[in-house]
């Protein structure tokens, strides 16, 4: 549905010209460095990463609000950038859907004229009559759920309430694509977690194709179909959520999502999908490898807290057991973090509430070997 092709976007390096010597050209500062990817019909598409990595930028590029220095994007066959040719559709005329981080809802009008004020600012032409607006516009709030609030000022509605209007607002005009950028931001955690089923709940029901920005991890997790990882202008990793948390393609992504444990190893052997690795604090074996390494190189380990399955007792009969001590606990409420020392490492296992082992208490722990990712070494 929307390809997006090589995009880089950069700025002159105005303030670094200004603190070098006369004649110096300066340098380019590329916010998105060259970024690909596809995003098909019906899906959740996010661009997921830390603040300043790129993601609103390509965002604001797909929805012409910024011109890209180089690159292509089509949606469903129509061209709206390409560098090359010197194609740069204007924003009004490609046919998306926009949702902000402020939900800019006008305050003057109810929220069935919030809804309906991009049909009625239509081109004469393109604009449906007065009761195809009103019949649009009903099935709108009716599927957000704001029917029964048509005539309430758009400033009465509670925080929620207003980022669904905002929605509506964009579904009214039926787009190709939506983009929403980082929408739910302004909402307490504990709406903004009601929300992110909210909007999971229409995307599916309307089958609507999105492209969702956010740096919440979580957020990313609940709601994507895919997600790329964006770090310094460029993609690190594309994949479905389940992919992403549990095979990282790169230490940054491991750090990103979620927690991790990272230590430093040596290949010593390759079998099939199973590598045998030895670490300063002993050896480890990892199963369903999908790229082996080579013997000898060096990777790094990554294992989620989730994953060290901890026990006052050693049980001797399980592959990756490690013996070390509890150095400090934390009870989160639904879970238990145990900090276990072995030698001058620390390693963080996840529990069930149910097992709470004070510090200094002996332990040992063992990691099943799927559950051991190789990321390769940068």
């Amino acid at each position: 549905m929307l390809t997006v092709e090589s995009l880089k976007k950069s700025y002159d390096d105005t303030a670094g010209r200004r603190s070098r010597r006369p004649g110096n050209e300066g340098t380019r500062v590329y916010a998105v460095g060259g970024v690909d990817f596809e995003v098909h019909d019906g899906e959740l598409f996010t661009l997921l990463g830390p603040s300043g990595c790129g993601k609103t930028t390509t965002l604001r590029s797909v929805a012409g609000l910024e011109r890209p220095t180089e690159g292509r994007v089509t949606l469903g066959g129509r061209v709206l950038f390409d560098a090359e040719q010197g194609i740069n559709m204007r924003a009004n005329r490609r046919g998306l859907g926009m949702v902000f981080q402020s939900y800019a809802i006008w305050p003057h009008m109810t929220v069935f004229k919030n809804v309906s004020f991009p049909l009625e600012v239509l081109p004469r032409t393109k604009r449906p009559g007065r009761r195809e607006i009103e019949e649009r516009v009903e099935q709108v709030l009716d599927v957000i759920e704001l029917g029964a609030y048509a005539s309430r000022p758009a400033t009465k509605l509670s925080g929620g309430q207003q980022q669904r209007l905002a929605l509506g607002r964009a579904l009214v005009t039926r787009p190709e694509l939506m983009l929403l950028d980082e929408p739910l931001s302004n909402l307490d955690a504990k709406l903004r977690e009601t929300m992110r089923f909210e909007l999971k709940r229409l995307q599916r029901e309307l089958n609507l194709t999105a492209i969702y920005v956010t740096h919440d991890q979580s957020e990313a997790l609940v709601m994507s179909n895919r997600i790329a990882v964006m770090n310094q202008g460029r993609i690190e990793q594309i994949g479905k959520p389940r992919e992403i948390y549990t095979k990282p393609a790169t230490r940054f992504v491991a750090e990103f999502i979620g927690t991790s444990n990272f230590m430093e190893a040596k290949v010593v052997s390759v079998d099939g999908r199973e590598v045998r690795v030895d670490t300063a604090h002993g050896p480890l074996v990892a199963g369903e490898v999908d790229k082996a390494p080579a013997v000898g190189d060096t990777v790094m380990i990554s294992i989620r807290p989730e994953c060290v399955d901890l026990s006052p007792e050693r049980r001797g009969n399980v592959p990756n057991e490690w013996s070390g001590q509890v150095l400090t606990r934390a009870f989160l409420g639904d879970v238990v973090d145990h900090i276990v020392g072995v030698g001058d490492l620390e390693i963080r296992n996840r529990s069930n509430p149910n097992l709470s082992i004070p510090p200094g208490t002996e332990v040992h722990f063992s990691v099943a070997p799927d559950k051991v990712t190789l990321v390769p070494v940068d």
